[in-house]
């Protein structure tokens, strides 16, 4: 009987086979064909990995595929970034040339992110973990005076930057809160925008009409630093900004000077460098929620990284498009600058 396809899995680090292969998404995977590991201590001698590669279908992982690896592998249809970027380490003109899927499970991270970035606006609305710190110093006030500086969530003005996979899932979270939300994302259409009952703006105008803004925006090569003092001085005294996916797009010393003078109350879940230095003037700032780059790290999205590979895998192998990950688009993925991440 002939062998069916290779799958290779080869350096998915961070993650582990455990952390994104539950028992039942790995037996479906062995179904599709022969699973080659090359992760999580089972390394292939260089010889090995030579001639898995030449025969492998599926790789999955995140290892190097320059052009002159790539002319080498004749039977391959589709790579799958398990870590969630869509990295340098492969030759994405080869693969569109050549009809390979370059894909990435980004999108198992939306709701987890949405969630935590829907928790601190709302803790930052209401001053929930502020009031909670008066207690602790015995300095809290109560009643009306207690609620000088919050607002509601419900019926504000709210800005997404940024209306992917991260932005879309915070969208549909609000429907309940009957905000009305304005959206810059240069790389959506207005359609696409007005589909999701959102108003297509342009990014001054997401911060001066907004009390809570949202940053889920990619870092890419025409937004790093593009948002700053002049466009966090646009926002009305005491809003609240969350900075949820990608740290590059802002400037952390004008937004230190921003949260230090109260102008804004900021959530952060992702910082330049990481982790934070211990001597970071940010952990000692009222007015700011900080939080470990933990948003999109649960368990429950880990494992649902092996569900989409399977579920894609699959419809591939049958010589169909893949519907449930994120493909790289020819357009788009040279201008991505994301940092590869080291810890899961």
């Amino acid at each position: 009987m002939p062998e069916g396809p290779l799958i290779l899995i080869a350096d998915p680090e961070p993650r582990t086979l455990a952390m994104i292969f539950e028992p039942e998404a790995m037996a479906r995977l062995k179904q599709l064909g022969t699973v080659r590991v090359h992760a999580d201590g089972q390394h292939l001698s260089n010889q090995e990995l030579d001639a898995a590669l030449a025969r492998a279908a599926i790789v999955i992982g995140q290892i190097d595929l320059p052009a002159e690896r790539l002319a080498g592998m004749g039977k391959l249809k589709a790579i799958f970034n398990v870590e969630g970027n869509f990295l340098p380490n492969i030759d994405y003109g080869w693969c569109f040339q050549h009809g390979i899927h370059v894909l990435n499970t980004s999108p198992v991270y939306a709701t987890s992110v949405a969630e935590t970035a829907l928790g601190m606006a709302l803790d930052l609305c209401r001053e929930i973990t502020s009031t909670h710190e008066a207690f602790r110093s015995k300095s809290e006030k109560w009643g009306l005076e207690s609620n000088g500086g919050s607002f509601l969530l419900t019926g504000t003005k709210v800005g997404i930057v940024g209306l992917g996979d991260l932005g879309s899932a915070l969208r549909r979270m609000l429907m309940p809160f009957r905000c009305e939300v304005r959206v810059f994302d240069p790389w959506l259409s207005e359609r696409r925008v007005r589909e999701q009952d959102c108003i297509p703006s342009d990014l001054d105008d997401v911060f001066r009409l907004s009390r809570v803004v949202f940053l889920f925006a990619s870092s890419t090569s025409e937004n790093q630093g593009s948002i700053g003092k002049r466009e966090l001085d646009l926002m009305q005294r005491g809003s609240v900004l969350l900075v949820m996916s990608r740290a590059g797009i802002i400037d952390f010393e004008s937004l230190e000077a921003s949260v230090r003078s109260g102008h804004v109350r900021a959530g952060i879940d992702v910082f330049p460098v990481e982790p934070l230095s211990r001597d970071s003037a940010l952990r000692h700032l009222e007015g700011v929620i900080l939080s470990s780059h933990r948003s999109g790290g649960m368990p429950e999205s880990f494992l649902e990284i092996g569900r989409l590979v399977v579920a894609d895998s699959e419809l591939i192998l049958r010589g169909l498009p893949p519907q449930a990950c994120k493909r790289a688009e020819r357009e788009t993925v040279a201008r991505m600058r994301s940092r590869p991440v080291s810890k899961s």
